[in-house]
């Protein structure tokens, strides 16, 4: 509480630091946003799985699913491009009322698909991707920073699945909604691979002394290639021993690239250690999906490695980071930081290693899994609140 009173102090001493800035930058509104429903509709899950509620709009696991990528994966992602586009282009991305629109659209599609309004559903939760892609596209493209259109490709590209997966719901063809979702969960971690290697090597050689990690330019090319092809091969439902291959290029080129960036010197760093062990979960994840393939371990396990290891570790990383850095707080993590960290840890641990070892033990894991990864996001949403609301400590806009 401590760190929060210098805040409350430094805002008494300059008048303009009481202003309601909820609305100033795209990351302030979608990461409490995301947290929020993180925290929500995780426990939602485990209360249908558990059958203490009936199934929404989207049943089961694919609900699951979709609320994960579309509900909480991807505010964060739209939050950080918004924030993040006007530091590449120099030009100012949403905010004020537009900002409160796309937000309010984003919350339309949430509360659509526990509705039995299937095609309102489908519609909220293509137009959110889509119009995020549209409102960055002006920045980007009067800046000229083509090194990002990809992002815009993308957002269009998880638009168009979410609304594969409404209509082959809405269609009765379910057989596709895990292919249209693999899909999704594919294009997610390429955004993460593209997005890890620009940071992390930076931010562990700015913010860890003795740190030296390196790039090496042709694997910074097929690392993130090798990801595309684990797409492509998931799009004509490649299987078998080709896939494993393919996967197993792609876990040894994302194990090399990461043991080039000097992880073990970055203990006593937390802000900068969590990136690293966000992308250890990609890395896992890769290796679990080639297990997958081969029949040795169940799909789920792999699956769980990717959202609740590597995402929600990266995500509550770079939550942090970029909150502190835009409110203009110390890049330091602080003791709610790290708790946040090790809860989603735990959570991650819990869900992937738990039903490996222990198969019986499945329900347990999952409700505990649930509570710890909500705690994580509840309590990010709680601390960040009077952060993400005021005015920067220092008096810069943003």
């Amino acid at each position: 509480m401590a760190e929060l009173k210098e805040i409350q102090g430094a805002a008494d001493t300059l008048p303009d630091k009481r202003d309601f800035a909820l609305w100033n930058l795209g990351f302030r509104p979608f990461y409490l946003a995301a947290s929020g429903y993180a925290a929500v509709s995780i426990l939602i899950w485990v209360a249908q799985f558990s059958g203490w509620l009936p199934h929404t709009l989207i049943t089961g696991s694919v609900w699951h699913a979709h609320e994960m990528l579309f509900g909480f994966v991807l505010p964060v992602i739209v939050g950080f491009l918004l924030t993040a586009g006007q530091n590449w282009t120099g030009r100012k991305t949403l905010s004020g009322y537009p900002l409160m629109a796309l937000v309010l659209l984003w919350l339309s599609a949430r509360v659509l698909v526990m509705s039995p309004w299937g095609w309102a559903s489908a519609v909220a939760n293509v137009a959110f991707p889509w119009v995020a892609a549209a409102v960055l596209a002006v920045p980007f493209i009067r800046a000229g920073v083509r090194r990002n259109y990809f992002f815009l490709a993308l957002l269009f590209l998880l638009g168009a699945i979410s609304l594969g997966i409404h209509v082959t719901h809405l269609a009765s063809l379910q057989a596709l909604d895990w292919l249209n979702m693999q899909m999704a969960l594919d294009i997610v971690l390429f955004i993460m691979v593209v997005m890890a290697g620009r940071v992390t090597p930076p931010f562990t050689a700015n913010g860890v002394s003795g740190s030296q990690p390196r790039r090496i330019a042709w694997l910074e090319r097929v690392a993130p290639g090798l990801v595309l092809a684990v797409l492509v091969a998931d799009i004509t439902s490649l299987h078998g021993a080709l896939m494993a291959v393919v996967l197993l290029l792609a876990t040894l080129a994302h194990g090399l690239r990461l043991s080039l960036w000097q992880s073990w010197k970055t203990v006593g760093t937390p802000l900068v250690w969590v990136l690293h062990l966000a992308y250890g979960w990609i890395v896992l994840h890769l290796s679990l999906r080639t297990l997958a393939e081969i029949g040795w371990i169940s799909s789920s396990t792999a699956i769980h490695a990717l959202t609740a290891g590597a995402m929600g570790t990266l995500i509550i990383g770079m939550m942090t980071r970029t909150a502190r850095g835009h409110t203009g707080l110390a890049l330091k993590a602080d003791r709610y930081d790290v708790t946040c960290y090790l809860l989603v840890q735990a959570g991650a641990v819990v869900r992937v290693l738990v039903p490996l070892l222990l198969p019986a033990l499945l329900l347990p894991s999952i409700l505990v899994s649930a509570l710890l990864w909500s705690a994580a996001f509840a309590l990010y949403a709680v601390r960040y609140w009077p952060l993400l609301t005021r005015a920067r400590v220092d008096g810069r806009p943003g």
